[in-house]
This record gives C-alpha cells, sequence and structure tokens, in this order.
C-alpha cells in the first residue's frame, strides 16, 4: 500500500473554461462545440473541427523569452494553483518544489514554416526554433516561478498526465520535494492532427463518447497541474487538503503501436495493481472519468474492461467538452475528477445519446448528483500504454 498525498490546489485551463471552476461549470451545465481553427491546415482527408483555448484567457501570460503556447497554458494553470495556495513568494521561496509535467509533441514539431523557408534558401526567422529551445514544459515552469527541485517533462503520448501525476506522489513519498507541481500540457499540433487523421479516428462532427453512432475523436489543447503536499509542509503551512492520491498503476499491452489488446489486458492491470496500492477494491470506488475518446476501438474496449471489473458503478468521460488534450488530458481528467469529488456532482458525457450494444454498459448522460469517498481516473495511450489512479476525497 502507498501511503496517500494530499492535494492543496488545482489549475486548469481548456476549451471548456479558463480555470478550474469554469471548466467543471460548463461540464455540469453547459455545452460546447468544436470547431475548424485557424493555425491549422484541413488539408487532410478527414476534415475534423477541434476544441482549442481562447487565446485571451492565456494572454495576460508574460513571458520572456517566448515561450511556446504548450508553455503558456501551462502558466497559466500554475498561477491559477498558486492564487488558491495563497503562499508569498518568500515561503515558496524556502520550499523545495518540483515539477513534473505530462505533453506528448509539447508543440516540438510546430514550426513547419521554418523548415519551409530554409529549403527554399530564404533567410529564415530563428524565432521559432528559439522558442521550441526553451518550452521544455517542466523545465520551462520551473524556470518560469524560479523553483529548485527536482524537474521532469514525461512524454508517454496520452498518458502523460497520469503519469506525471504518479511520479510526482512518488517523489513525496520519497521525501524528495516539500511540494510537487504535477499534471500535462499540450498545444494544437498539425502534426499530430495528421496523424491522427491518416489514422482515420478523427470526426468531422463533435465526438461521441461511448455511443452507437461515434465516428472518431476531436482534437483539442489545454493544461492542468495539481500541487502536491508531503505531511511537514502540510503542517508547516497550516494547508487543509481538500483531496489525496492513492495508488497509481502502469502497464504497457506490448501489443500494437496505436490500439489497445482486444482484451484490454494491460488497462486490467493497471486498475488492479492501482486499487492494490490504494488498499481498496473495485467496489469501493464511487465513480470512474474514463479515457473515452470516441473512436471505435477504445471505447469497444475501455468499456468492457470497466464493465468487467466494476458493478454498476457510474462512470462518465469529458472529452466532448475538451477534446483530446494529448498529454494534457490525463490531468485535465483527475482535476475534474478531484472537483466531483469534492463538490459531490458527476457531470454527463457530452455527446452521448444512444447505447453500443457491443459496449454493454452506459456512460452518465446528466448531471448525476453522487456521495463517493474514492474515485478513479484512467488514461489509455498509443504505445499501448494504459494508466490507472485513484483520488480520495478530501475535508476541505
Amino acid at each position: 500500500m502507498d501511503s496517500p498525498v494530499s492535494i492543496c490546489a488545482t489549475g486548469c485551463v481548456c476549451a471548456a473554461g479558463s480555470d478550474t471552476e469554469s471548466c467543471f461549470e460548463t461540464m455540469l451545465n453547459g455545452h460546447i462545440l468544436p470547431s475548424f481553427h485557424g493555425t491549422v491546415l484541413y488539408n487532410q482527408k478527414m476534415h475534423s473541427p477541434v476544441f482549442s483555448v481562447n487565446e485571451n484567457w492565456i494572454s495576460s501570460v508574460e513571458c520572456s523569452p517566448s515561450y511556446t503556447k504548450t508553455a503558456r497554458l501551462l502558466f497559466k494553470a500554475t498561477q491559477e494553483a498558486l492564487t488558491q495556495l495563497g503562499l508569498s513568494s518568500d515561503i515558496l521561496n524556502t520550499l523545495n518544489i518540483g515539477t513534473c509535467i505530462g505533453s506528448s509533441t509539447g508543440a516540438s514539431l510546430n514550426f513547419k514554416s521554418f523548415y519551409q523557408e530554409w529549403r527554399e534558401g530564404k533567410d529564415t526567422d530563428l524565432k521559432e526554433i528559439d522558442s521550441y529551445l526553451c518550452s521544455n514544459p517542466a523545465a520551462a515552469l520551473a524556470d518560469y516561478f524560479s523553483l529548485s527541485g527536482p524537474v521532469q517533462t514525461v512524454t508517454n503520448a496520452c498518458s502523460s498526465g497520469t503519469d506525471a501525476l504518479g511520479i510526482g506522489a512518488s517523489w513525496i513519498r520519497q521525501g524528495l520535494c516539500d511540494l510537487v507541481i504535477a499534471g500535462g500540457a499540450d498545444e494544437l499540433s498539425e502534426i499530430s492532427y495528421t496523424g491522427f487523421s491518416r489514422l482515420m479516428i478523427t470526426s468531422h462532427e463533435p465526438c461521441q463518447p461511448f455511443d452507437k453512432n461515434r465516428k472518431g475523436l476531436n482534437l483539442g489543447e489545454g493544461a492542468a497541474v495539481l500541487i502536491l503536499i508531503g505531511e511537514k509542509a502540510l503542517q508547516k503551512l497550516n494547508v487543509t487538503p481538500f483531496g489525496k492520491i492513492l495508488g497509481y498503476g502502469t502497464y504497457s499491452d506490448a501489443h500494437h503501436l496505436t490500439a489497445p489488446h482486444p482484451d484490454g489486458q494491460g488497462l486490467k492491470k493497471a486498475i488492479h495493481h492501482a486499487l492494490l496500492r490504494s488498499d481498496i477494491t473495485a467496489d469501493n470506488i464511487g465513480f470512474i472519468n474514463a479515457h473515452g475518446t470516441g473512436t471505435e476501438n477504445n471505447d469497444r474496449i475501455e468499456g468492457a474492461v470497466i464493465n468487467d471489473i466494476f458493478t454498476d458503478t457510474p462512470f462518465t468521460g469529458i472529452k466532448g467538452f475538451t477534446g483530446h488534450t494529448l498529454g494534457a488530458a490525463g490531468a485535465i481528467e483527475a482535476v475534474m475528477t478531484v472537483m466531483s469529488l469534492c463538490k459531490s456532482q458527476l457531470m454527463p458525457t457530452e455527446g452521448f445519446t444512444e447505447a453500443d450494444p457491443d459496449i454493454i454498459i452506459c456512460p452518465v448522460q446528466n448531471k448525476t448528483k453522487i456521495d463517493a469517498r474514492y474515485a478513479l481516473s484512467e488514461s489509455l495511450a498509443f504505445g499501448g500504454n494504459n494508466s490507472a489512479i485513484v483520488f480520495e476525497r478530501g475535508v476541505a
């Protein structure tokens, strides 16, 4: 069993809202539609709208040097969490604060125009390359907020955000840090858009997680962080935690580069390990925040695994509000899971209207009152990786 790790603040920005509360409110009571974003070239056979973040929401982030949008999204979410924590910079400077951030491409390939101009023999502007070189998410975060603890960027495709939380929690347990800022960030990338389009798993309509008529995913962008805190710092700073990370599990299917194992073997092992490390059973889980991309393979296999392990446990998927934010997805879903635990409200699965007989079970369709102590969030990723993490409701 792993010792619980307290959560003392959160931050979130995605298409659903500019902060944690507005994102949660949109998911409980609002609707949002994807659109055709101006920075993405829609020259693929599969035209798919995306969930983009309003540029005005991050325009106040002061940046010098010129960081990528991925980094600025991350700074925005972290600033919210630090403000929520309410500690002065003098106190923060006395703490050993680590940064562990998940990302997929992290916009590392968003300088196609530079390559094009260079190949044409033009006098190319190195601004985009300089921006990339200073925007490793975790390193940029530590530099921007002058943090001196361990730094790690996790690039494990779509489970990166969940993996960063599991690693960050282990740093607290090992006494490496007083605080850890853990989460994920990713901006829209034309390279990712092209890749998913070529795999023919994007939808030209708003995505429909777990629905019989689902056609694929919509990409999105955003960032989210949780500030994790050790017991000594908790007492020293007199902070009241509002949630805890319990167990975390991650397993590879070793089956296929982009498709999950047909029996969901890796996901089952990740869930069982997360429950074991939490010292609870599947019956204790009050609800599940599913990966739920809206693709045929993911939802069918993930639904079958949930049906096999859990008994009538409600589950929801939030990608109908955010799109698939890749390396940020696990972190955004973690923040929303903690919010649901704290506020005893579970958001509907936006886009789901008709049950799929191949999945057997159905996600939550309406805003639902819940009384749960424990919740599970799970992420599936290219490369066959599967990660699951358990949260406990706090007292704040």
